[in-house]
């Protein structure tokens, strides 16, 4: 398998791909790439819809030279246990947050997330975030507030009465239930919606199956999630 970075060839085969509506992943085995270095190099350069070759080739350029022989990212100050690949981490890193961000996280919000998942202590503090990812305490501040939102993270205080942000398993849970829930007034408005048009009109027949087909499914993901609560609080077992 070929590695190194894309060739501007490659970037064209790329914007070929999403002009096509090609899957990532058919897309990266066409290139005999992973696919994970296709969803990165999408999400890097304005994703599947902005995406353009030549754009996104000068932009690696300017990258390449702004590089410095530094760690990057804060690596240096995040040491890993022994017998752990740092530069593995950072890479696994690096893919995660790609995901994060194909399922609809801004891209700030998704490498703060990835911090806190693939942290032992499952929490950090506002400046070891910052200090991690070198950028600024507003950025930190703005994607703690929205993944606070998203019942994805919990703040709690530190013996030194500094705020830590956290990730442990029941949140998981919370987030997935609050998703559920979070479909409850799109319901009750479709449903006023069939009484403001009239029974059996079309409008109103199409505004109820939404409706029934959004309470089906906010209530399997709820009863899903009650059943597989145990999960997030067992050791999984040897692989």
């Amino acid at each position: 398998m070929p590695g190194g970075r894309l060739t501007q060839q490659e970037r064209q085969q790329i914007a070929l791909g999403l002009a096509d509506s090609l899957p990532y992943a058919e897309i990266a085995r066409r290139l005999d790439r992973p696919t994970s270095t296709v969803t990165r190099e999408v999400m890097r350069n304005g994703g599947p819809t902005a995406y353009r070759a030549d754009l996104a080739h000068r932009a690696t350029e300017r990258r390449a030279h702004r590089r410095r022989p530094a760690p990057s990212r804060g690596s240096a100050s995040a040491p890993q246990p022994p017998g752990r690949d740092a530069e593995a981490v950072a890479a696994y890193e690096e893919t995660l947050t790609t995901v994060l961000m194909a399922s609809g996280l801004p891209k700030m919000t998704a490498r703060v997330l990835t911090c806190l998942f693939t942290t032992d202590a499952g929490s950090l503090t506002a400046s070891e975030l910052a200090q991690h990812l070198q950028v600024s305490p507003a950025s930190i501040s703005k994607a703690i507030a929205f993944l606070e939102s998203q019942s994805l993270v919990r703040r709690e205080r530190d013996e030194r009465r500094r705020d830590r942000y956290v990730v442990d398993d029941e949140l998981f849970y919370q987030a997935t239930i609050a998703s559920a829930r979070s479909n409850d007034q799109l319901v009750e408005t479709a449903r006023q919606g069939v009484a403001v048009l009239g029974p059996h009109t079309p409008a109103a027949t199409r505004l109820e199956n939404i409706a029934r087909f959004l309470d089906f499914i906010s209530e399997s993901i709820t009863r899903a999630a009650e059943q597989a609560r145990e999960v997030l609080h067992t050791k999984p077992g040897p692989t």
